[in-house]
Protein backbone atom coordinates (compact mmCIF):
# COMPACT_ATOMS: atom_id res chain seq x y z
CA UNK A 1 0.00 0.00 0.00
CA UNK A 2 1.14 3.52 -0.84
CA UNK A 3 2.26 5.54 1.95
CA UNK A 4 3.91 9.11 2.09
CA UNK A 5 6.09 10.73 4.76
CA UNK A 6 7.82 13.52 2.63
CA UNK A 7 8.49 14.73 -1.15
CA UNK A 8 12.24 13.00 -0.48
CA UNK A 9 11.25 9.83 0.39
CA UNK A 10 8.87 9.68 -2.50
CA UNK A 11 11.55 10.47 -4.87
CA UNK A 12 13.80 7.75 -3.40
CA UNK A 13 10.98 5.06 -4.07
CA UNK A 14 10.40 6.39 -7.43
CA UNK A 15 14.00 5.85 -7.92
CA UNK A 16 14.05 2.59 -6.50
CA UNK A 17 11.29 1.58 -8.53
CA UNK A 18 9.19 0.74 -5.45
CA UNK A 19 6.03 3.03 -6.45
CA UNK A 20 5.13 5.08 -9.60
CA UNK A 21 3.62 8.41 -9.95
CA UNK A 22 0.29 6.86 -11.44
CA UNK A 23 -0.07 4.31 -8.44
CA UNK A 24 -0.02 7.10 -5.94
CA UNK A 25 -1.95 9.54 -7.88
CA UNK A 26 -4.37 6.58 -7.73
CA UNK A 27 -4.45 6.23 -3.83
CA UNK A 28 -5.27 9.91 -3.41
CA UNK A 29 -8.15 9.52 -5.66
CA UNK A 30 -9.32 6.36 -3.64
CA UNK A 31 -8.58 8.26 -0.26
CA UNK A 32 -10.40 11.20 -1.54
CA UNK A 33 -13.77 8.86 -2.16
CA UNK A 34 -13.22 7.09 1.13
CA UNK A 35 -13.49 10.63 2.77
CA UNK A 36 -16.04 12.89 0.51
CA UNK A 37 -17.72 13.57 3.97
CA UNK A 38 -15.05 15.55 4.87
CA UNK A 39 -16.02 18.06 1.61
CA UNK A 40 -12.20 19.24 1.29
CA UNK A 41 -12.46 18.95 -2.51
CA UNK A 42 -15.19 20.97 -4.80
CA UNK A 43 -13.44 19.09 -7.75
CA UNK A 44 -11.26 15.96 -8.53
CA UNK A 45 -9.16 16.20 -11.80
CA UNK A 46 -8.91 12.54 -11.58
CA UNK A 47 -8.36 11.37 -15.03
CA UNK A 48 -6.48 14.57 -15.97
CA UNK A 49 -3.83 13.54 -13.37
CA UNK A 50 -4.22 9.71 -13.91
CA UNK A 51 -2.58 11.00 -17.44
CA UNK A 52 -0.14 13.05 -16.24
CA UNK A 53 1.33 10.49 -13.45
CA UNK A 54 1.52 7.60 -16.74
CA UNK A 55 3.33 10.61 -18.89
CA UNK A 56 5.72 11.23 -15.79
CA UNK A 57 6.31 7.99 -15.12
CA UNK A 58 7.36 7.24 -18.80
CA UNK A 59 9.88 9.81 -19.30
CA UNK A 60 11.26 8.96 -15.61
CA UNK A 61 11.92 5.59 -16.95
CA UNK A 62 13.42 6.76 -20.50
CA UNK A 63 15.81 8.89 -18.43
CA UNK A 64 14.60 12.30 -18.79
CA UNK A 65 15.77 14.52 -16.05
CA UNK A 66 13.19 15.09 -13.55
CA UNK A 67 11.67 17.70 -11.95
CA UNK A 68 11.88 18.93 -8.59
CA UNK A 69 8.94 18.31 -7.80
CA UNK A 70 8.48 15.40 -10.15
CA UNK A 71 4.72 13.31 -9.49
CA UNK A 72 4.65 15.37 -6.33
CA UNK A 73 0.63 15.80 -6.00
CA UNK A 74 -1.03 18.83 -5.30
CA UNK A 75 -4.41 20.35 -4.22
CA UNK A 76 -5.14 24.09 -5.06
CA UNK A 77 -7.45 26.59 -2.29
CA UNK A 78 -10.51 27.57 -5.10
CA UNK A 79 -9.06 30.80 -5.19
CA UNK A 80 -6.00 30.07 -7.25
CA UNK A 81 -6.50 30.11 -11.17
CA UNK A 82 -5.71 26.90 -13.10
CA UNK A 83 -6.85 26.81 -16.97
CA UNK A 84 -9.11 25.40 -17.92
CA UNK A 85 -10.50 24.37 -15.22
CA UNK A 86 -13.22 26.10 -12.95
CA UNK A 87 -12.77 28.62 -10.39
CA UNK A 88 -15.63 30.07 -7.71
CA UNK A 89 -14.26 30.89 -4.57
CA UNK A 90 -16.70 29.24 -3.24
CA UNK A 91 -19.08 31.66 -4.63
CA UNK A 92 -22.34 31.56 -6.68
CA UNK A 93 -21.36 34.76 -7.99
CA UNK A 94 -18.72 32.97 -9.66
CA UNK A 95 -21.15 30.19 -10.79
CA UNK A 96 -19.50 27.53 -13.70
CA UNK A 97 -16.90 30.00 -14.82
CA UNK A 98 -13.64 28.48 -15.96
CA UNK A 99 -10.34 30.06 -15.83
CA UNK A 100 -8.65 31.11 -18.88
CA UNK A 101 -4.86 30.99 -17.77
CA UNK A 102 -2.93 29.71 -15.04
CA UNK A 103 -1.84 31.18 -11.38
CA UNK A 104 1.87 31.99 -12.12
CA UNK A 105 2.21 29.74 -8.79
CA UNK A 106 0.50 27.09 -10.48
CA UNK A 107 2.40 27.77 -13.73
CA UNK A 108 6.34 27.17 -11.58
CA UNK A 109 4.38 23.77 -9.88
CA UNK A 110 3.61 22.17 -13.20
CA UNK A 111 7.15 23.19 -14.80
CA UNK A 112 9.00 21.60 -11.85
CA UNK A 113 6.54 18.32 -12.58
CA UNK A 114 3.89 18.56 -10.14
CA UNK A 115 0.47 16.80 -10.52
CA UNK A 116 -2.53 19.07 -10.08
CA UNK A 117 -5.20 16.97 -8.27
CA UNK A 118 -7.95 19.48 -7.74
CA UNK A 119 -9.50 22.19 -5.90
CA UNK A 120 -10.44 22.57 -2.38
CA UNK A 121 -13.14 23.63 -0.64
CA UNK A 122 -12.67 27.32 1.52
CA UNK A 123 -14.73 30.37 2.97
CA UNK A 124 -16.29 32.31 0.04
CA UNK A 125 -13.69 34.73 -1.49
CA UNK A 126 -11.43 33.43 1.50
CA UNK A 127 -13.75 35.66 3.93
CA UNK A 128 -13.98 33.48 7.33
CA UNK A 129 -12.08 31.54 9.90
CA UNK A 130 -13.95 28.47 9.63
CA UNK A 131 -14.79 26.85 6.05
CA UNK A 132 -18.71 27.48 6.83
CA UNK A 133 -19.35 29.88 4.52
CA UNK A 134 -18.71 28.34 1.39
CA UNK A 135 -21.64 27.84 -1.52
CA UNK A 136 -20.29 24.31 -1.19
CA UNK A 137 -21.52 23.32 2.58
CA UNK A 138 -18.86 23.08 5.48
CA UNK A 139 -15.52 21.69 5.54
CA UNK A 140 -15.10 18.94 8.79
CA UNK A 141 -11.94 18.68 10.66
CA UNK A 142 -10.45 15.13 10.18
CA UNK A 143 -9.08 15.13 13.91
CA UNK A 144 -12.98 15.98 15.72
CA UNK A 145 -15.71 15.97 12.36
CA UNK A 146 -17.87 17.91 14.91
CA UNK A 147 -15.42 20.88 14.86
CA UNK A 148 -14.12 23.14 12.27
CA UNK A 149 -10.97 23.14 10.21
CA UNK A 150 -10.16 26.56 10.74
CA UNK A 151 -10.53 29.12 7.97
CA UNK A 152 -10.71 30.22 4.86
CA UNK A 153 -7.96 27.50 3.63
CA UNK A 154 -9.82 24.54 5.37
CA UNK A 155 -10.16 22.53 2.79
CA UNK A 156 -6.65 23.00 1.79
CA UNK A 157 -5.71 21.93 5.02
CA UNK A 158 -7.83 18.75 5.75
CA UNK A 159 -6.66 17.25 2.02
CA UNK A 160 -2.93 17.32 3.34
CA UNK A 161 -4.28 16.33 7.44
CA UNK A 162 -6.29 13.89 6.23
CA UNK A 163 -3.72 12.38 3.50
CA UNK A 164 -5.75 13.64 0.32
CA UNK A 165 -2.61 14.76 -1.10
CA UNK A 166 0.90 15.49 -0.43
CA UNK A 167 1.22 19.53 -0.14
CA UNK A 168 -1.41 22.26 -0.81
CA UNK A 169 -2.15 26.08 -1.69
CA UNK A 170 -4.29 28.25 0.10
CA UNK A 171 -4.10 31.95 0.60
CA UNK A 172 -2.87 34.17 3.62
CA UNK A 173 -4.78 37.15 4.32
CA UNK A 174 -4.67 37.36 7.92
CA UNK A 175 -3.90 33.74 8.84
CA UNK A 176 -6.02 31.93 6.78
CA UNK A 177 -3.09 29.39 6.29
CA UNK A 178 -1.90 29.49 9.31
CA UNK A 179 -4.99 28.93 11.55
CA UNK A 180 -6.23 26.31 9.76
CA UNK A 181 -2.74 24.67 9.89
CA UNK A 182 -3.11 24.93 13.79
CA UNK A 183 -6.68 23.73 14.04
CA UNK A 184 -5.32 20.61 11.77
CA UNK A 185 -2.11 19.47 13.64
CA UNK A 186 -0.10 20.43 10.07
CA UNK A 187 2.49 22.63 9.00
CA UNK A 188 1.45 26.04 7.54
CA UNK A 189 3.36 29.31 5.82
CA UNK A 190 3.02 32.48 4.91
CA UNK A 191 5.82 33.97 3.08
CA UNK A 192 6.68 37.95 2.72
CA UNK A 193 4.43 40.29 0.90
CA UNK A 194 5.57 39.58 -2.20
CA UNK A 195 8.35 36.37 -2.17
CA UNK A 196 5.10 34.61 -4.30
CA UNK A 197 3.74 36.45 -7.32
CA UNK A 198 -0.29 36.73 -6.58
CA UNK A 199 -0.85 36.66 -10.25
CA UNK A 200 -3.73 34.44 -10.71
CA UNK A 201 -5.01 34.77 -7.28
CA UNK A 202 -8.61 35.92 -6.90
CA UNK A 203 -8.16 38.99 -4.66
CA UNK A 204 -9.53 39.61 -1.11
CA UNK A 205 -7.16 42.44 0.13
CA UNK A 206 -4.68 43.27 -2.47
CA UNK A 207 -2.26 44.64 0.14
CA UNK A 208 -2.51 41.59 2.54
CA UNK A 209 -2.80 38.64 0.28
CA UNK A 210 -0.51 36.09 -0.21
CA UNK A 211 0.03 32.63 -1.79
CA UNK A 212 0.74 30.11 1.14
CA UNK A 213 1.93 26.41 1.43
CA UNK A 214 0.35 23.51 3.77
CA UNK A 215 2.73 20.17 4.48
CA UNK A 216 3.32 17.65 6.84
CA UNK A 217 7.00 18.72 7.26
CA UNK A 218 9.40 21.68 6.85
CA UNK A 219 11.58 20.38 3.71
CA UNK A 220 8.53 19.65 1.91
CA UNK A 221 7.31 23.31 2.91
CA UNK A 222 10.96 24.72 2.19
CA UNK A 223 10.85 23.12 -1.52
CA UNK A 224 7.57 24.39 -2.74
CA UNK A 225 8.63 28.00 -0.99
CA UNK A 226 11.55 27.60 -3.50
CA UNK A 227 9.50 26.62 -6.63
CA UNK A 228 7.11 29.14 -6.73
CA UNK A 229 9.37 32.22 -5.37
CA UNK A 230 10.21 34.98 -7.59
CA UNK A 231 9.87 37.60 -9.85
CA UNK A 232 6.65 37.91 -12.32
CA UNK A 233 6.01 40.18 -14.75
CA UNK A 234 2.19 39.55 -13.89
CA UNK A 235 2.78 41.36 -10.29
CA UNK A 236 3.93 44.83 -9.98
CA UNK A 237 4.14 44.05 -6.13
CA UNK A 238 6.29 40.88 -6.40
CA UNK A 239 10.33 41.11 -5.02
CA UNK A 240 12.75 41.19 -7.58
CA UNK A 241 15.08 39.48 -4.51
CA UNK A 242 17.22 36.28 -6.02
CA UNK A 243 15.61 33.14 -4.35
CA UNK A 244 17.52 30.66 -1.50
CA UNK A 245 17.22 27.45 -1.87
CA UNK A 246 15.51 26.99 0.85
CA UNK A 247 14.98 23.26 0.48
CA UNK A 248 18.65 22.93 0.51
CA UNK A 249 19.39 25.45 4.15
CA UNK A 250 17.97 23.53 6.71
CA UNK A 251 20.72 23.85 9.16
CA UNK A 252 19.99 22.95 12.73
CA UNK A 253 22.79 24.04 14.73
CA UNK A 254 21.92 27.61 15.29
CA UNK A 255 20.91 29.80 17.83
CA UNK A 256 18.19 32.28 17.45
CA UNK A 257 17.09 35.23 19.27
CA UNK A 258 13.78 35.24 20.31
CA UNK A 259 11.25 38.02 21.01
CA UNK A 260 7.61 36.78 23.06
CA UNK A 261 4.99 39.40 24.54
CA UNK A 262 3.71 39.33 28.10
CA UNK A 263 0.64 40.82 26.18
CA UNK A 264 0.10 38.23 24.09
CA UNK A 265 -0.39 34.99 27.06
CA UNK A 266 -2.02 37.05 29.28
CA UNK A 267 -4.94 38.03 26.68
CA UNK A 268 -8.64 37.44 28.36
CA UNK A 269 -9.47 35.79 25.66
CA UNK A 270 -6.50 33.40 25.04
CA UNK A 271 -6.82 29.18 26.59
CA UNK A 272 -4.76 29.12 29.86
CA UNK A 273 -3.49 25.63 28.41
CA UNK A 274 -2.32 27.36 25.33
CA UNK A 275 -0.14 30.10 26.76
CA UNK A 276 1.14 27.51 29.14
CA UNK A 277 2.49 25.18 27.16
CA UNK A 278 3.78 27.90 24.52
CA UNK A 279 5.35 29.70 27.85
CA UNK A 280 7.32 26.52 28.65
CA UNK A 281 8.63 26.27 25.18
CA UNK A 282 10.17 29.22 25.22
CA UNK A 283 11.75 28.67 28.38
CA UNK A 284 13.17 25.07 27.11
CA UNK A 285 14.62 27.09 24.01
CA UNK A 286 16.36 29.55 26.66
CA UNK A 287 17.70 26.70 28.71
CA UNK A 288 18.81 25.02 25.04
CA UNK A 289 21.14 28.29 24.82
CA UNK A 290 18.48 30.49 22.88
CA UNK A 291 17.89 33.96 23.68
CA UNK A 292 14.06 34.19 24.61
CA UNK A 293 13.29 38.08 25.90
CA UNK A 294 10.31 39.67 27.08
CA UNK A 295 8.99 42.70 24.61
CA UNK A 296 6.82 45.62 25.60
CA UNK A 297 3.77 45.31 22.50
CA UNK A 298 0.98 47.74 23.54
CA UNK A 299 -0.92 47.49 19.80
CA UNK A 300 -2.18 44.03 20.19
CA UNK A 301 -5.52 45.04 20.90
CA UNK A 302 -5.45 47.62 17.91
CA UNK A 303 -4.42 44.82 15.10
CA UNK A 304 -7.91 43.14 14.88
CA UNK A 305 -9.69 46.38 14.36
CA UNK A 306 -6.94 48.34 12.09
CA UNK A 307 -6.88 44.56 10.00
CA UNK A 308 -10.86 44.64 9.15
CA UNK A 309 -11.01 47.80 8.37
CA UNK A 310 -8.51 48.06 5.83
CA UNK A 311 -9.08 44.00 4.52
CA UNK A 312 -12.82 45.18 4.07
CA UNK A 313 -12.32 48.72 2.41
CA UNK A 314 -9.75 46.65 -0.11
CA UNK A 315 -12.51 44.06 -0.76
CA UNK A 316 -15.66 46.56 -1.24
CA UNK A 317 -13.50 47.62 -4.24
CA UNK A 318 -11.85 43.97 -5.46
CA UNK A 319 -15.32 42.62 -5.34
CA UNK A 320 -17.10 45.51 -6.91
CA UNK A 321 -15.98 43.61 -10.52
CA UNK A 322 -18.59 41.04 -9.86
CA UNK A 323 -21.61 42.37 -11.39
CA UNK A 324 -23.43 39.80 -13.53
CA UNK A 325 -22.42 41.39 -16.66
CA UNK A 326 -19.23 39.80 -18.48
CA UNK A 327 -18.62 36.43 -16.24
CA UNK A 328 -20.53 34.51 -13.44
CA UNK A 329 -23.49 34.46 -11.97
CA UNK A 330 -26.29 37.14 -13.22
CA UNK A 331 -29.82 37.33 -12.09
CA UNK A 332 -33.08 36.00 -14.30
CA UNK A 333 -35.16 37.72 -12.10
CA UNK A 334 -37.38 40.72 -13.88
CA UNK A 335 -35.22 44.11 -12.99
CA UNK A 336 -35.80 47.92 -13.35
CA UNK A 337 -33.00 49.12 -14.42
CA UNK A 338 -29.21 48.38 -14.21
CA UNK A 339 -28.62 49.05 -10.96
CA UNK A 340 -31.48 46.66 -9.55
CA UNK A 341 -29.91 44.21 -11.70
CA UNK A 342 -26.84 44.52 -10.01
CA UNK A 343 -28.65 44.71 -6.70
CA UNK A 344 -30.71 41.73 -7.83
CA UNK A 345 -27.98 39.66 -9.24
CA UNK A 346 -24.90 40.45 -6.06
CA UNK A 347 -27.58 39.90 -3.52
CA UNK A 348 -28.68 36.35 -4.99
CA UNK A 349 -24.85 35.62 -6.21
CA UNK A 350 -22.62 36.53 -2.86
CA UNK A 351 -23.21 35.07 0.68
CA UNK A 352 -23.46 36.53 4.15
CA UNK A 353 -20.20 36.96 5.33
CA UNK A 354 -18.74 38.44 2.33
CA UNK A 355 -22.18 40.71 2.39
CA UNK A 356 -21.34 42.17 5.45
CA UNK A 357 -17.35 42.43 4.68
CA UNK A 358 -18.66 44.84 1.40
CA UNK A 359 -21.12 46.64 3.26
CA UNK A 360 -18.26 47.32 6.30
CA UNK A 361 -15.76 48.19 3.68
CA UNK A 362 -18.09 50.44 2.08
CA UNK A 363 -18.89 52.80 4.63
CA UNK A 364 -15.54 53.11 6.20
CA UNK A 365 -14.88 54.30 2.95
CA UNK A 366 -17.11 56.52 2.29
CA UNK A 367 -17.14 60.66 2.54
CA UNK A 368 -18.15 61.11 6.02
CA UNK A 369 -16.35 58.30 7.81
CA UNK A 370 -12.93 58.14 5.73
CA UNK A 371 -10.59 60.05 8.41
CA UNK A 372 -12.27 58.29 11.26
CA UNK A 373 -11.66 54.69 10.08
CA UNK A 374 -9.70 53.67 6.84
CA UNK A 375 -7.29 56.79 7.71
CA UNK A 376 -6.44 56.01 11.59
CA UNK A 377 -6.15 52.18 10.39
CA UNK A 378 -3.28 53.17 8.24
CA UNK A 379 -2.12 55.40 10.97
CA UNK A 380 -2.05 52.17 13.14
CA UNK A 381 -0.56 49.98 10.47
CA UNK A 382 2.02 52.08 10.34
CA UNK A 383 2.66 52.18 14.01
CA UNK A 384 3.09 48.33 14.07
CA UNK A 385 5.31 48.80 11.10
CA UNK A 386 7.76 50.40 12.87
CA UNK A 387 7.13 48.91 15.99
CA UNK A 388 8.36 45.54 14.47
CA UNK A 389 10.96 46.96 12.45
CA UNK A 390 12.86 47.81 15.37
CA UNK A 391 12.21 44.54 17.02
CA UNK A 392 13.63 43.14 14.26
CA UNK A 393 17.01 45.05 15.30
CA UNK A 394 17.29 42.95 18.37
CA UNK A 395 15.40 39.81 17.62
CA UNK A 396 15.20 37.17 14.98
CA UNK A 397 11.81 35.72 15.50
CA UNK A 398 8.69 36.86 17.31
CA UNK A 399 7.22 33.37 18.76
CA UNK A 400 3.06 33.88 19.91
CA UNK A 401 0.29 31.45 19.80
CA UNK A 402 -1.48 30.74 16.33
CA UNK A 403 -4.56 31.19 17.45
CA UNK A 404 -6.71 32.10 21.08
CA UNK A 405 -8.00 28.47 20.85
CA UNK A 406 -8.10 25.22 19.95
CA UNK A 407 -10.43 23.90 16.95
CA UNK A 408 -14.12 25.21 17.94
CA UNK A 409 -17.45 23.16 17.10
CA UNK A 410 -18.91 23.73 14.15
CA UNK A 411 -21.95 26.61 14.02
CA UNK A 412 -20.56 27.82 17.76
CA UNK A 413 -19.43 31.53 16.42
CA UNK A 414 -21.36 31.55 13.35
CA UNK A 415 -24.09 33.88 14.94
CA UNK A 416 -21.40 36.10 16.90
CA UNK A 417 -19.12 37.72 13.70
CA UNK A 418 -16.86 39.76 16.42
CA UNK A 419 -16.08 37.06 18.30
CA UNK A 420 -14.90 35.13 15.28
CA UNK A 421 -13.13 38.10 14.25
CA UNK A 422 -11.07 38.48 17.53
CA UNK A 423 -9.88 34.80 17.14
CA UNK A 424 -7.69 36.42 14.75
CA UNK A 425 -5.51 38.37 17.20
CA UNK A 426 -2.65 36.58 16.64
CA UNK A 427 -2.63 36.42 12.91
CA UNK A 428 -3.42 39.68 11.26
CA UNK A 429 -0.08 41.14 12.83
CA UNK A 430 2.36 39.58 9.92
CA UNK A 431 -0.40 40.41 7.32
CA UNK A 432 -0.49 43.95 8.42
CA UNK A 433 3.23 44.35 8.47
CA UNK A 434 3.74 42.10 5.44
CA UNK A 435 6.41 39.87 6.97
CA UNK A 436 6.80 35.74 6.57
CA UNK A 437 5.11 33.82 9.78
CA UNK A 438 4.59 29.97 10.01
CA UNK A 439 2.48 27.93 12.46
CA UNK A 440 3.91 24.85 13.88
CA UNK A 441 2.40 21.43 15.41
CA UNK A 442 3.87 21.20 18.29
CA UNK A 443 1.10 20.33 20.87
CA UNK A 444 -1.75 18.17 21.86
CA UNK A 445 -4.80 19.74 23.90
CA UNK A 446 -6.14 17.99 26.98
CA UNK A 447 -9.46 18.03 24.52
CA UNK A 448 -7.80 16.10 22.29
CA UNK A 449 -7.29 18.79 19.67
CA UNK A 450 -3.67 19.61 18.11
CA UNK A 451 -2.48 23.27 18.10
CA UNK A 452 0.58 25.02 17.21
CA UNK A 453 2.96 27.41 17.98
CA UNK A 454 3.13 30.76 15.57
CA UNK A 455 6.84 32.31 14.69
CA UNK A 456 7.31 35.65 12.74
CA UNK A 457 10.34 36.97 11.22
CA UNK A 458 12.04 39.78 9.46
CA UNK A 459 11.06 40.38 5.51
CA UNK A 460 12.79 37.56 3.62
CA UNK A 461 13.92 36.39 6.53
CA UNK A 462 12.09 32.84 5.39
CA UNK A 463 15.67 30.56 5.42
CA UNK A 464 16.05 30.93 9.38
CA UNK A 465 11.92 30.60 9.84
CA UNK A 466 12.57 27.32 8.37
CA UNK A 467 15.52 26.19 9.73
CA UNK A 468 14.07 27.41 13.47
CA UNK A 469 10.73 25.53 12.24
CA UNK A 470 12.54 22.00 11.66
CA UNK A 471 14.59 22.45 14.56
CA UNK A 472 11.57 23.07 16.64
CA UNK A 473 9.62 19.76 14.58
CA UNK A 474 12.85 17.65 15.25
CA UNK A 475 13.04 18.34 18.92
CA UNK A 476 8.90 17.73 19.15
Amino acid sequence: MFQYSSIEQYHAQLKEGNVSCLQAVQHYVWSIDATKHLNAFIEVYANEALEKAALLDKERKAGIPIGKLHGVIVGLKDVICYKNHRISAASNILQNFTSIYSATAVESLLAQGAIILGNLNCDEFAMGSTNENSTYGKVLNAADESRVPGGSSGGSAVAVQAGLCMVSLGSDTGGSVRQPADFCGIVGLKPTYGRISRYGLIAYASSFDQIGIFGNNIPDVALLLEVMAGADDFDSTISQREVPAYSKLLSRDKKFRFAYFDEAFNHPGIDPEIASAIKKKAEHLKKEGHVVEKVDFDLLDYVVPSYYVLTTAEASSNLSRYDGVKFGYRTDAPVADLTDFYNQTRSAGFGREVKRRIMLGTFVLSAGYYDAYFTRAQKVRKLLIDKIDLIFRDFDFIILPTSPVTAFKAGEKMDDPIAMYLADIYTVMANLAGIPAISIPLFIHSNGMPYGLQLMANKFNEVSLLQVSDLLLAAK
